[in-house]
């Protein structure tokens, strides 16, 4: 249940590792010195970007190399000093990529008849999309030395700060009484009781973590507050009307698209609120679900799997939707791609991290045996599925915006629910239901009060930082706002902004609709895939491997979806809603 990293490096003494430091140090420097030789003019247009980026490419694959080996081992073991060094060094030496990056970016925004030089050559037609998107953002770019500064700055700023909160929350004990006994145990252990079957283990677990927070919460607090301020400073220095604005330019997102998604979001609320109250009903409270109930496994039937048994579950549905998509989950968990163990100083949650540069993803979760457990694999595999289909593009071709990097997870996490299904007993299809609507109820309700947080906090941060109080009531608030009378509203959770660790992303603001945008979307995705059967397969591969190269309003009309229209949104809806009137019916036979 521990992965291995052997792919990239066997240790961080390994000559190949010293050695691609070095390399990496020599192209640069090369890079640096090419860049201000060669972009002072416009002549020779064609073969300048093609040395630019065949350069770019080799340096960000040996880059690549280098700072996943060093994050995936951190991810796991948050106090190893050769990993936490070697990502400083890593984040500090990226600053060198700065100027040879604003000078060709201001030199290719210039570039009369961009489109014309792009048709003389192959390799430029590959990256036409990188090309005109990097064109286009050219007039949000500062000087170059304004742009070094920056740079620098941000790896004492928000990368520290962030480095901070996940130094925090990664080793953070709780303290609790477990059967009568005292113990300090690990904050995703413990974040993990939710899903236990006993109410006491929950309501437990769930005051021991707010407790817990008070320890953290000032030091969580002003981590934020940097990070944050600094994301509006930046935000305003580059031109961008806000930083919702700028991500959404980066998701390759317009606004109409959000706008339209949102709408559907806010009218179909009340449906997820008759949702949680029939679920508070049958676990006996009158006024709605207290927080720590919000996960609680209904129903007799008490699912567990051992991690063989959720390996085997997930391989074959996976085989009823596609055998390269079965092929490449048995890879996964057969070549130790995925570290599943709970251990102390692991992160909480769970991640995907494809490793374009050796063809392979890497998944963590923390593995306790709920089918909440299996549902996540699922969803991390269906992330490493999207970089399975995208390991013939090339480099600068395989980062794909935020909102689309749901898609192919919450596709698989479709699959496994809807498959299980069909082989369940009469229990276990209640029980799985209940967590598929609980998965699609975070994904919905509670993203939507993590956008409504976050918009209010960068406007209350425009006038200066927030105290820990006001960020609770933010937070509060925002759950009452989305939640409404599904939740009981004296036992909510005014912490969630210090266990998210996307609130502390300063390159991934709002890292909270785009979850919405891949639930919807890939349940609009497999309503047309039971509409089509096998002859979908081979398309929806097709646009996962066109994600990074698109925008997103593209990639969604290759399966005739139009995103802007607020229609499309609720259809997707529409069938949550069906499944939430089946639930509720199923739920009052049983009160």
């Amino acid at each position: 249940m521990r992965w291995s990293l052997d792919v990239l490096y066997t240790s961080f003494e390994s000559p190949e590792l010293q050695q691609d430091w070095e390399k990496l140090s020599q192209l640069m420097n090369e890079l640096q010195e090419w860049t201000k030789k060669n972009l002072k003019t416009d002549t020779d247009p064609v073969q300048k970007m093609e040395a630019y980026i065949t350069k770019l490419t080799t340096i960000l694959q040996i880059q690549s190399r280098l700072y996943s080996y060093a994050e995936l081992t951190a991810s796991v073991d948050a106090k190893n000093e050769k990993a936490l060094q070697l990502v400083e060094r890593i984040q500090d030496q990226a600053v060198e990529l700065v100027e040879p990056g604003v000078l060709f970016q201001k030199w290719l925004g210039g570039i009369k008849e961009l489109d014309r030089c792009i048709e003389q050559s192959p390799l430029l037609e590959t990256h036409r999309y990188f090309l005109t998107e990097t064109a286009e953002k050219s007039k949000y770019l500062l000087s170059e030395k304004e742009e070094i500064i920056l740079a620098k700055m941000k790896n004492t700023g928000s990368n520290a700060w962030a480095k901070l909160q996940e130094m925090l929350t990664s080793t953070l004990l709780v303290d609790i009484t477990v059967d009568g006994e005292a113990k300090q145990l690990p904050l995703p252990v413990v974040r993990n009781m939710a899903y236990e079957k006993d109410e006491q283990t929950r309501k437990n677990a769930y005051e021991a973590e707010l407790a817990a927070y008070n320890k953290i919460a000032e030091s969580s607090a002003a981590s934020l507050n940097g990070i944050k301020g600094e994301v509006i400073t930046i935000s305003k220095l580059r031109g961008y009307d806000s930083p919702l604005d700028k991500t959404l330019k980066d998701s390759r997102m317009d606004q109409e698209t959000l706008d339209a998604m949102l709408t559907a979001m806010r009218e179909s609320l009340p449906a997820f609120h008759k949702f949680y109250q029939a679920k508070a009903k049958l676990l006996g409270h009158d006024n709605g679900l207290p927080f720590y109930d919000l996960f609680a496994p209904v129903g007799e039937a008490d699912m567990r799997f051992t991690y063989q048994e959720a390996r085997d579950f997930i391989v074959n549905h996976f085989g009823s939707f596609s055998q390269r998509l079965a092929d490449y989950a048995a890879r996964a968990f057969d070549n130790r791609w995925i570290d599943a163990e709970t251990r102390e100083g692991k992160r909480g949650g769970a991640f995907c991290y494809n490793l374009h540069v050796v063809k392979e993803s890497r998944i963590m979760s923390n593995f306790t045996g709920s089918y909440n457990d299996v549902s996540t694999l699922a969803h991390e595999l269906g992330h490493g599925y999207h970089g399975e289909c995208l390991v013939n593009e090339a480099f600068l071709n395989s980062d794909y915006p935020m909102p689309i990097a749901e898609t192919a997870s919450i596709f698989c996490e479709t699959i496994i629910a809807k498959a299980a299904l069909e082989q369940a007993s009469e229990e276990e299809a209640f029980a799985i239901l209940e967590n598929d609507l609980s998965g699609a109820g975070q994904v919905i309700v509670d993203i939507y009060s993590r956008f409504l947080f976050e918009s209010e906090l960068f406007k209350r941060r425009e006038q200066g930082s927030l105290s820990v109080n006001e960020l609770k009531a933010i937070m509060l608030q925002a759950q009452k706002d989305a939640y409404g009378n599904g939740l009981d509203h004296n036992v909510l959770h005014p912490y969630m902004w210090v266990c998210k660790p996307h609130y502390y992303y300063a390159d991934a603001n709002f890292y909270n609709f785009p979850y919405a945008f891949g639930l919807l979307f890939a349940k609009g995705l497999y309503a047309e895939y039971l509409k089509r059967g096998e002859s979908f397969v081979q398309q929806y591969d097709e646009l996962l491997a066109v994600t990074g190269k698109e925008k997103i309003a593209d990639v969604a009309a290759i399966m005739d979806v139009d995103v802007r229209s607020v229609d499309f949104w609720r259809g997707s809806l529409q069938l949550i809603a069906k499944d939430i009137e089946q639930f509720v019916k199923l739920a009052a036979a049983r009160s």
